[in-house]
């Protein structure tokens, strides 16, 4: 038996049918967030909104040791400590990194 309803509404006298699935709804597993959050890591791309820097002259800051030092996870996975980048935000020509 298959999942069609018809349609009455039909336009020419012709009867419409139409599949009743069900619809996949999409729902967005990373919604931008309006704020950093306080704990935790973030990558470059969830910084960018809150940064007034491009990602050029933040890594230029990075390097000179007056930006949060990144934790790499791997060759291709940076992520910067959230309480760092908080610190550094709030008084960027102040703000010395903890090297380790």
């Amino acid at each position: 038996m298959s999942n069609l309803c018809i349609n009455p509404l039909n336009q020419g006298g012709k009867l419409q049918r139409q599949a009743t699935m069900a619809q996949k709804v999409e729902i967005p597993s990373a919604l931008p967030s309006k704020t950093l959050p306080a704990d935790g890591m973030s990558r470059w791309n969830q910084i960018a909104p809150f940064s007034p820097f491009s990602r050029e002259k933040f890594r230029q800051l990075v390097n000179a040791g007056k930006a949060p030092q990144p934790v790499k996870f791997s060759a291709r996975c940076t992520a910067y400590p959230n309480r760092e980048l908080h610190r550094f935000f709030a008084d960027p020509l102040n703000y010395c990194a903890n090297t380790r």
